[in-house]
């Protein structure tokens, strides 16, 4: 019995951070239907065996006919959530507008997911995480000096700016309904959820403790202390002693100066102590850094790969990386102690028929009437 056992939530299929929202919602127990276009390309297969499509269930409807826009309405009706992730105005042209939606069911909450916002200049434009991390002012924050910035995988923009932004819109908007009876509509925008994630860094650069250019600063490879250095073998062991005493542990067990501590915040002494680093970390393999670094408490970890990171004692033993059917995939998360999310593929994913006749029975149970909501 997760959290959310009993939400009904659509999702209009598509891809990125609307599936990755609608994992986790089904992580956490809602029941969670699919609707799938038709496939028109033969190269795309509608393949939905991955991790992120786990825990829910899925049916096809050709939203080109309009049978099948009548049927979401139908769905609509006895739905609590509906996540898209079009582009603005292609839910309003297939007809299935958030005004049409909410007329039909005025306890609806309506996620709309997209890069640009559902409005401004560029709201209709195409676009990608690395475009939106581009314009945002982010992707130039992340690299080493004097290089080209390193999109950071998609994950600040679809993922983090993108899907948890967009759950957590939802999950207001439900904490909202309980008080009000409405429903309302959410605008989750990669770029604003990126920039959200930026708060930390814009307060650094506002009062002068972060600059131009990139790979210069403390947390972006400037400072010796945040920094990832080759080992011997190869292999890479990453630094993240910020502070002073996790710093002067570092110094101890490379065998490095104590007096280093004192200048740790001094940039001009940066590139110097770099090197430093660089050369003793260079004399010993992975395995015989990640052992002297064992209990030190210094903030250094050996850079694995994700297969390690899967067998690792620690991770092994909270359950963080988890197999089903053979895949290893991310555990459902947060950890919570009295409903317990399932990460388990096959866990609520039922018949989408049933799992409708199960929706539509529920329908008929009374419902609060709505009031006007209290600010």
């Amino acid at each position: 019995m997760g959290a959310l056992t009993g939400l009904r939530v659509v999702e209009m299929a598509g891809l990125g951070p609307v599936p990755f929202a609608a994992m986790m919602l089904a992580d956490m127990g809602a029941e969670v239907l699919r609707i799938d276009s038709p496939p028109r390309n033969p190269e795309d297969p509608h393949d939905r065996s991955g991790p992120i499509w786990r825990g829910r269930s899925g049916i096809t409807v050709d939203l080109k006919d309009p049978a099948g826009v009548a049927q979401v309405k139908e769905i609509i009706t006895v739905a609590d959530v509906i996540i898209e992730g079009f582009r603005p105005g292609v839910m309003e042209r297939l007809g299935l507008s958030p005004e049409v939606l909410l007329d039909l069911n005025p306890r609806l909450v309506y996620g709309r997911m997209t890069g640009w916002g559902q409005s401004g200049p560029l709201a209709a434009e195409a676009g990608h995480d690395v475009n939106y991390l581009a314009i945002s002012g982010i992707l130039r924050q992340i690299g080493r000096e004097g290089e080209r910035p390193i999109p950071p995988l998609n994950l600040v923009g679809d993922y983090g700016g993108g899907g948890m932004l967009l759950t957590v819109g939802v999950l207001g908007a439900l904490v909202e309904r309980a008080t009000s009876g409405l429903g309302q509509v959410i605008d989750a925008a990669m770029i604003d959820g990126a920039a959200l994630l930026m708060v930390s860094i814009a307060g650094a650069l506002a009062r002068g403790a972060w600059q131009d250019p990139p790979g210069t600063n403390a947390l972006d490879t400037g400072a010796p202390f945040y920094e990832v250095y080759r080992t011997a073998d190869g292999r890479d062991l990453a630094f993240g002693a910020v502070e002073p005493r996790f710093y002067s542990r570092v110094l101890s067990v490379l065998e490095l100066d104590p007096a280093l501590v004192a200048q740790q915040y001094d940039r001009s002494t940066w590139a110097a102590t770099k090197e430093l680093f660089a050369a003793k970390v260079a004399e010993r393999s992975l395995a015989e850094w990640t052992k002297a670094f064992e209990g030190a408490d210094a903030c250094v970890s050996p850079v694995l790969t994700l297969q390690e990171a899967a067998s690792h004692p620690h991770f092994a033993e909270r359950g963080t990386w988890a197999d089903f059917g053979g895949s290893v995939q991310p555990a459902a998360a947060p950890r919570f102690s009295r409903t317990p999310s399932s990460t388990n593929p096959l866990h609520r994913a039922t018949d989408p028929q049933l799992l409708l006749d199960r929706w539509h029975r529920r329908s008929t149970a009374p419902v609060p009437e709505p009031q006007a909501a209290e600010h």
